[in-house]
């Protein structure tokens, strides 16, 4: 029966914590199990709908794998010549599909150019005749994705918890469109160093504000 691998990432966009890339692997009949327990986007699933189902498709997969990329590894990323976002994305997706070797990939495209991000994922597999699949949207299209995009975005809602229990006050949801995380931002910015994403426009403009502001002081 071939196994049949789903991959999706959870928040590429915060400014605030780490980009969780999750793989969900099955075989063929196992869809029909994902589909009688509901699986969907996670997008169009609530908070508690989607840690309830976190264990059930990680007991019903036969095999899942999930990685977590922390803000500095992110802004390392973002400060290389040879890499950004993007390929990040590649190259750990590459690593789950080592990982589980399934005879199917499918994956949440993030790139515009799908062809150039499927030859570098390509380019950094250990086995070349796995059989790619990428699409746009294809956490909505593909149950397999959708299971994977649950369980990245758990995990990484998991994540956000553990830094709001360290931190004795409100962060949000770590998205700079998020109000309470604008907040936090403008008054912890260079206080809790590790949590935030520093090659983000949000952190970077709140940073040249407080220095020029500074400077009008001294």
């Amino acid at each position: 029966m071939a196994i049949i691998l789903g991959i999706d990432e959870a928040g590429r966009g915060p400014v605030i914590g780490p980009l969780v890339i999750a793989g969900v692997s099955i075989d063929e009949k196992g869809l029909d199990r994902l589909s009688e327990l509901g699986v969907k986007d996670s997008k169009l699933l609530s908070p508690n709908q989607r840690e309830g189902m976190f264990d059930k498709i990680t007991s019903t997969a036969r095999e899942y794998k999930v990685i977590i990329i922390p803000p500095k590894e992110i802004d390392s990323t973002l400060k290389s010549r040879s890499l950004n976002l993007n390929w990040l994305e590649a190259i750990k997706s590459a690593e789950i599909i080592d990982f589980l070797k399934p005879k199917k990939a499918i994956i949440d495209c993030p790139s515009n150019n799908i062809i150039a991000y499927k030859n570098f994922l390509r380019k950094h597999l250990k086995n070349k005749k796995t059989e790619l699949v990428l699409e746009h949207k294809a956490d909505l299209k593909y149950i397999i994705v959708s299971a994977a995009s649950i369980v990245a975005k758990v995990t990484r809602d998991r994540e956000i918890k553990k830094i709001q229990k360290s931190i004795k006050e409100p962060i949000g949801s770590g998205y700079p469109s998020d109000p309470i995380t604008v907040n936090f931002l403008e008054k912890n910015y260079n206080k809790y160093q590790e949590i935030f994403r520093k090659e983000w426009a949000s952190w970077k403009n709140i940073n040249k504000k407080k220095k020029q502001k500074s400077l009008k002081d001294f």
